[in-house]
């Protein structure tokens, strides 16, 4: 009959991709989510679906679900940098209360929890790459810190709740992840990028273009994150894309890609950005079998066949 599954922040851009992932096994999906960055389009496709159940909700405030279920995904969460330094309290909210609350539903529900952590909790590493281990580098007051600390914070709540009422948990810190269903204007780099390039403006690359990121395509993504909840593995994971690149690389490739002749244009670094980010995924390998497999051009190609869909449609 499949399993019932709540999860939080299902119309967003990493969330639709796990609702339509969830339903296609035959999964019951209840997707909750207020749209302050998620987008009813994301799961157009879905609400037909007979499995598939939609609640407008903001999840930092509490919520009763009806009936049994089996896992408990949050993913409500602003993410993008533009919208959290916009909403820096909603964040914290969604980070804090979001979690508490989604917690208490698998605790009550007896079901089993997951929470979408991020490599933000690393902040600007000073351990290359960065394993589980590493505790970060993170500006506790920073502006960048109503995500990052919500996020370690977060992570703090999820393992209390398994140490002191033994809710069975897992959390998955997800490195840079792309792919259909990112906004337009949400100011993620590779979004950035591919709009700018598709509309012929320069490309804008902050500080040198020197710091690097590395780049998970959303389907690896949902997979590996599916991957994780089959096991009983609680511990924190690493998921992502291991191959790294430097900002200047990712921009000169989207236009290559795009067929734009966009210039690259250079603007100061943000307060905090790191300055290296790579994952090490030795651990999930070694758990679940999991590893990407789509390369960057591919996925690349993917996304801006979608932005050019829905520009064309604006």
């Amino acid at each position: 009959m499949g399993r019932k599954i709540l999860i939080t922040g299902g119309a967003g851009f990493i969330g639709s991709h796990l609702c339509r992932a969830l339903l296609s096994r035959g999964d019951h999906v209840l997707c909750v989510d207020n749209y302050i960055t998620g987008a009813r389009e994301n799961i157009e496709d879905c609400l037909p679906h007979e499995n598939f159940s939609l609640r407008e909700h903001d999840i930092s405030e509490p919520m009763y679900v009806k009936g049994g279920l089996d896992w408990v995904l949050h993913f409500a969460s602003i993410a993008s940098p533009k919208e959290y330094l916009a909403y820096p309290i909603k964040t914290l909210k969604s980070g804090l209360l979001g979690t508490h609350n989604c917690l208490g539903i698998a605790k009550e529900k007896g079901a089993r929890f997951l929470l979408a952590s991020t490599s933000e909790v690393y902040g600007d590493p000073a351990r290359h790459p960065q394993p589980e281990e590493y505790w970060g580098n993170v500006n506790p007051i920073g502006e960048r810190s109503c995500y990052d600390e919500s996020k370690r914070a977060a992570e703090a709540l999820t393992y209390a709740y398994y140490r002191q009422h033994k809710v069975q948990v897992s959390a998955v810190r997800i490195f840079n992840t792309y792919g259909p269903h990112m906004q337009v204007d949400d100011g993620r780099v590779v979004s950035n990028f591919i709009v700018q390039a598709l509309r012929g403006q320069k490309v804008t690359v902050y500080g040198k273009g020197s710091q690097t990121r590395s780049f998970c395509y959303v389907d690896d993504l949902a997979r590996g994150i599916l991957a994780v909840m089959e096991t009983e593995y609680a511990p924190p994971l690493n998921i992502g894309n291991p191959q790294e690149y430097t900002i200047e690389e990712l921009a000169r490739q989207v236009c290559v890609l795009t067929g734009s002749g966009s210039a690259l244009e250079y603007a100061p670094l943000p307060a905090d950005d790191p300055v290296r980010r790579r994952p090490d995924i030795s651990k999930i390998q070694s758990l679940c079998g999991w590893q990407p497999e789509v390369s960057l051009q591919d996925g690349l190609q993917r996304t801006i066949e979608y932005f050019k869909n829905k520009l064309s449609k604006r």
